[in-house]
């Protein structure tokens, strides 16, 4: 297993391919990287390096529940300092759902890194409004007031986190439960307060600053509406929108996993796009 330290916390990564260009891909959710192993694996025979990697609190790298940033602007920081300690300089950013809304930050906070967005399955409307917030904040607040960390601990998502880092058990043990609810009341306050629609959280002016070329390919989930990645394709000035061969399905969300049976074609896209792109 490889770690580094990145700004005092211990990021697990792992690299796909052995030469060509660098291509990072983040997962959606709070989910760990390895759901993108097989897609990663695709992507490094079309000739590149795929750095995968499980974001702070996510799958087996460290729990650190502290800072007064966004928790998304935390990992978009991480990101590039962990590309920049593997002594890259330029990178392809791409992710899934909030792994998306992490590659348009990491673009829009250290722009000298990035050589082109792939943004999968973006993220954005009043069904992702209404559920993604207790999903990703509430939840643990509310466990936290009911029963301290403990309580937290046994939820099912940080029971993922300890089981794939058992030392995540005592670090969160020890945590004043009045520190971790106002740490993840900030993260809850900064998540709600930007735009819904087409991509939650992210300005229309963001995304029309963005100066990179863009690979949209949008979900088929109301929380991952393909009417908000076509919106969203719209405004971005250099922008190719492809759109799997599927229908669109009235489930609040549709699992990455389901989509298995076009991780090649989602592969074969990538690769010609990014190969597509003159520096």
């Amino acid at each position: 297993m490889s770690f580094a330290l990145v700004r005092g916390v211990q990021i697990y990564y792992q690299i796909f391919g052995d030469g060509g260009p660098w291509f990072t891909l983040s997962t959606g959710g709070r989910r760990s990287h390895a759901e993108f192993i097989p897609l990663a694996q695709k992507i490094a025979k079309g000739g590149f390096r795929v750095l995968l990697h499980d974001r702070r609190n996510t799958g087996a790298s460290e729990v650190l529940i502290a800072g007064d940033d966004g928790e998304e602007i935390i990992w978009a920081d991480d990101l590039a300092e962990l590309l920049r300690q593997l002594g890259i300089d330029k990178a392809f950013i791409g992710g899934a759902s909030s792994g998306a809304r992490l590659s348009i930050l990491v673009n829009q906070r250290h722009p000298e890194i990035v050589k082109a967005l792939v943004l999968i399955r973006l993220t954005g409307g009043d069904t992702a409004a209404g559920r993604l917030p207790k999903k990703y904040y509430q939840q643990f607040i509310d466990a936290a007031k009911l029963g301290g960390m403990n309580a937290v601990c046994q939820t099912s998502d940080y029971q993922e986190r300890i089981i794939a880092r058992p030392e995540n058990l005592a670090a969160l043990m020890k945590m004043d439960p009045t520190e971790f609810i106002r740490v993840l009341q900030n993260w809850l306050d900064i998540f709600v307060s930007g735009p819904k629609y087409p991509v939650m959280g992210v300005e229309e002016s963001t995304l029309k600053a963005i100066k990179v070329p863009v690979l949209i390919i949008p979900g088929n989930d109301r929380t991952h509406a393909r009417a908000n990645a076509i919106a969203a394709s719209e405004i971005i000035p250099q922008v190719e929108l492809f759109q799997l061969p599927i229908e669109d399905q009235d489930v609040d969300i549709i699992s990455f996993t389901q989509w298995a049976p076009f991780e090649e074609v989602i592969a074969t896209k990538v690769i010609s796009f990014l190969k597509g792109i003159r520096e």
